[in-house]
Order: C-alpha cells, then structure tokens, then sequence
C-alpha cells in the first residue's frame, strides 16, 4: 500500500509537521486544558527509539513513554550486536537525544501484561496503558527461538543462537548459560544457518580472547571462551551459497581473523555467478577463493568451512564416545541433502550474438528435502542453531481483541505499522433468496484504531539495524498521517483515552506495590556510568564491564529507584 509518505518523504514530513501544528492548536484553542497527544512505546530497542524519534521530530508537542522490561535499554543493540562491532551501537547516540528531550520518558524495569520475573520488577497490565495514551506502539523485539522440530534438539551442547548471543552479550536472562567451551577438539563445531547471526557466532567462537578482551563482551563469556577448544567449525545452510543470507561485510569480517583459515567453496559452473547483482556477486567471488594462508601441516590452523544444501535429520548420543563427554551429550549431527526448487532463470536480456537468452542463479530458489535423501554425518560436541528467532503475543492480546500472527510471529499489519484486525459483515448476495440473518460473513482487514507495530513484530526478524530504521519512520509517519487526517485512535469510554499517560498507569497499577522499582533515564546513567567505571578497571581498554543480573543492575540505585 503505497502512501504520501514513500512517495514524497520530504514534502510529507513539512506537510504533516504544518497539518499536526494546526490540528494541536485547533485543539488548545478548544481546550485550555486538553492533554497533549500521548505515545506509548513498549519496547526501548532500536525499533522503538527509531518510531519515537521521527514521531517526536514531526510533532513537537507530543509525548512519548517508552517501556522496557528490563533495568537497561537499547535491546538488540545491547544484548544482539556482536561485541566486536562497537560502530554498529553509534545509533546509540541518536537515542541519547532522544531521550534528552524533555517530552520523552524512559519506564525502565516495567513489564507489561506479564508478571516480572524479578521481584524487584514492577507489573502494568496493557489494559491500563490503553486507558490513558492515545495510541500505543508494540516494539518489543523478538523472545523465542524457532525449533528444528527433529530428534535429539534437546541433548546437552546444542544451543540456540539466540541464548549463546544473548549469554556473551550480558543478557541476564541466560547469565547462568555456562556452556562448556572444552570440547571442541572431539569434533567439528556445527553453527546451523547462514545469516549474520551465525557468522557472528563463528567468530567470537574463533577470535582471540585478547582481542576480545578489548570490547564489551560479558566477564564470563570472555572466561570460557579463552578455555575454548574450538578448532574446526562448519556453517551449514538448507539452500544454496547464493541463497544465503549473511553479507559480504560479515564473510569479510571472518577472513580478517588471524591464523583462521576460511577454506575455499567449489562453485558449480562458475560462469552462471556473472550475470548476479554486484553484491551477490562479490560474495560468491569471496566464497570461492578461501583465505590464503601458508600450508602448516604439522598444527592446522583452525577453519571455517561452508556447506550448502544440508538440512538436519537428527542430533545423536552415544555413550561409546571418549569418557570425556558428558552424559546426554551431543556427539554427532545427521543431514540430509536438499534439492534447490527453481534454482535458475533466464536473464531478462538477451544474448543477441546468440539470440539466447542467459540463464542466471535464482536467489529466491527455495530447497526440499527428498524423500530418501542423501545423508551425511559430522561428528561434533556443539551444535548452534541460528535459524531464526520469533515474537510472541503479550498476555492481553487476546483478551483485548488485538490480534496476532502465531504461525508468523508477528502482529497482522497494513505493511506501514497500523495494527489489522477483522471486521465481520454480512456478504451482500446479489439474490434475494437469502434473508439476512442466513447470508454468509466476510473477514474484511481494518486498522484497529489507535495501535501500531514497528520492528520484528512488524515484519518478522529480518534485515539490520539501518533496515529496522527505515521500518521504524514509516511506521511513525503513519502515525502522524493518521494525526493529521484527525483520525479516530483508541476509542473513548471503554478504555478512557485520556491521555495522561505514565502517572496515570503508575497510580493506577502500582497502588501499594512498595517492591517496585522503576527505572527512569537518570538511573540507567548511573547504571552506565558503574559500567563504564568498571571496564577502565579492567586495564584492557574495555569500553565497560555489563552488570549481567538485574540485582546488580539495581544495587548501583540503591533506593533511589523504589
């Protein structure tokens, strides 16, 4: 659905800041004492800084709260950013102005619908942020990991990507992870999938402990990883190297390790790869010709190798193998061979010498696994499944009537940011046999008035953060689209809409909770302060040392927060 908005982004934005202007003093001259128009966010993520600073930037008036569940913000930038790619978290800057403006407010360690899994943390209901805002943004991320579904996932030493990241970034919902990083000599380390998360997981399991030691990476990641015994580690993809989905950045990014040998991916017909986009190109070209290192037979450099068109069949245990491996511990992967579907098209010039049309790699060609495949066997102690992650309705969808995608993991959406729900009306039949109260109902996608989504609830967990940006405007200026359009948002009277936001939900939810602690902006800088602190401590140039526990996180505020 095309809008103003993506057809003239600057004509749009001068427009909708004349039209809000006119609309909030239309209002005031009303109302000596209308509300401002107020915004919750839930979610303090890129996603959700992005929405409230492009909203904020186009309605001068408005208010934005944002909540967060945990102590500290920023989400994926602070707990899914590899930590060695500190230019990747500069847009942290961009939410320090945000949040330095006097209409933003930070609600820090506040858990909406569900019950905290602290005791210090405090609990709203949803139902109480749709009384007293005007319109409510979901950016709350992704918190699930997608399964294989296959025998053998549960074993001891396979690991989600999503927990490993999550437990050398500080998450302290994996704090107490503790792999065991030993036992990579008795076999390959097997990292399932091809985007820039398994990448990010092949290195840090690769790089230095000294390099390392350099960046924000948790205190105890760094510990084991410097025990590590990983050696030999293959990226494995259910389709095919021009299918894959990691950049060429992040391929580039593992050749630069030191003494790792990236082995060389023989390429079929490698005349085919000319006619693909630069990009695709670049990174096939890359792929092919490994890194090159002098031959050292007599201690191998630790590798990475690619293999494509592998799907996983089963992870197996068996007691047989050295005594050093632990019980119910994975000691072998079992994958079957997949087929590409479509895997070539024609090239939509012609080769007029010929007058043949070139036929090129489909980068979209889908993979089946046959009935009886071809299957191959890798003997390994950790297996790392980065296939995807997934988002999950709050509690107080349902009861709310604010729907949600299960299969997908996301919140049904005009593909802007407006929140679909479906409207039930009666199919007019062109005969008039059929009385009304017989006539079948059609599901017709309206915007449920007031809600929005941005981010991997969006539009599922995709893209980086400069795509989760660009995301993040489009869903904002539909909001002020709809502000300016006077649009109707969360409806009066079931819900109140009376816009006094976080004061309003705070009296209202946390009557007589006395163990609740809230966390405003103020208190996460002294939080990042005690970081920061704690990382000149170290001596190694350690930009700072994470608290990984929320009680650690909450001691620095002593009962400031309470």
């Amino acid at each position: 659905m095309a809008t103003i908005a993506q057809a003239r982004p600057r004509a749009f934005q001068q427009w909708t800041r004349q039209l809000a202007l006119a609309y909030t003093n239309q209002v005031r001259r009303a109302s000596t004492t209308v509300e401002p128009f107020r915004l919750a966010i839930i979610g303090s993520g890129p996603a959700g800084f992005y929405t409230a600073y492009r909203f904020m930037k186009n309605n001068e008036h408005a208010k934005v709260d944002m909540y967060e569940s945990l102590p500290v913000p920023y989400g994926l930038v602070r707990f899914g950013v590899a930590p060695d790619h500190a230019e990747v978290k500069n847009c942290r800057e961009k939410f320090e102005e945000v949040a330095a403006s006097p209409d933003f407010t930070f609600i820090g360690n506040v858990t909406v619908g569900a019950s905290s899994d602290h005791p210090d943390g405090a609990t709203v209901p949803l139902s109480s942020i749709l009384r007293h805002y005007h319109a409510v943004v979901f950016s709350y991320g992704s918190s699930e990991d997608r399964k294989l579904g296959i025998p053998g996932e549960e074993l001891k030493g396979v690991f989600s990507a999503r927990e490993f990241v999550g437990w050398y970034n500080g998450l302290p919902e994996y704090a107490d992870l503790n792999p065991d990083l030993s036992l990579g000599a008795h076999g390959d380390t097997l990292i399932i999938g091809n985007g820039n998360v398994a990448m990010d997981v092949a290195r840090i399991l690769l790089k230095s402990p000294e390099e390392l030691a350099k960046t924000d990476i948790a205190a105890h990641a760094l510990d084991a990883l410097s025990k590590s015994k990983t050696h030999n580690i293959r990226i494995i993809g259910r389709r095919g190297p021009i299918q894959a989905a990691f950049t060429t950045k992040e391929l580039r990014a593992l050749y630069k390790l030191p003494g790792v040998e990236v082995r060389p991916y023989e390429l079929e017909h490698p005349t085919a790869y000319d006619v693909l986009p630069p990009p695709i190109k670049r990174r096939t070209e890359l792929l092919s010709k490994g890194s090159s290192l002098p031959p050292n037979p007599s201690n191998p450099y630790p590798s990475v190798t690619f293999d494509f068109c592998l799907s996983p069949l089963e992870f197996d245990h068996k007691p047989e193998q050295p005594s050093s491996t632990p019980p119910n511990w994975v000691t072998s992967a079992t994958f079957g061979k997949t087929v590409l579907q479509n895997p070539h098209q024609h090239h939509p010039s012609t080769d007029y010498e010929t007058n043949n049309h070139r036929e090129y790699y489909n980068q979209k060609a889908t993979a089946r696994l046959p009935p009886q495949p071809k299957t191959v066997t890798f003997n390994t102690r950790y297996v790392f499944k980065s296939i995807g992650y997934k988002s999950t309705p709050l509690p107080e969808f349902s009861p709310l009537g604010i729907p949600f995608n299960t299969a997908t993991g996301v919140i049904p959406n005009d593909g802007i940011g407006r929140v679909l729900t479906k409207l039930h009306r009666p199919h007019q039949l062109p005969s008039s046999s059929h009385p009304a109260h017989h006539q079948p109902h059609i599901e017709l996608p309206h915007h449920f008035k007031g809600l929005y989504c941005s981010g991997w609830v969006k539009r599922g967990p995709q893209g980086v953060i400069a795509e989760t940006m660009m995301d993040a405007f489009t869903t904002a200026d539909a909001i002020t689209e709809d502000l300016t359009k006077m649009e109707k948002f969360l409806p009066e009277g079931e819900w109140g809409q009376d816009g006094k936001g976080w004061e309003a939900v705070k009296a209202e939810a946390l009557k007589g909770n006395s163990n609740a602690r809230v966390v405003s902006w103020e208190d996460w800088k002294a939080i990042d302060r005690a970081e920061i602190e704690r990382g000149q401590k170290a001596g190694t140039g350690k930009e700072r040392e994470k608290f990984v526990r929320r009680e650690d996180m909450l001691a620095v505020l002593g009962d400031g927060a309470r």
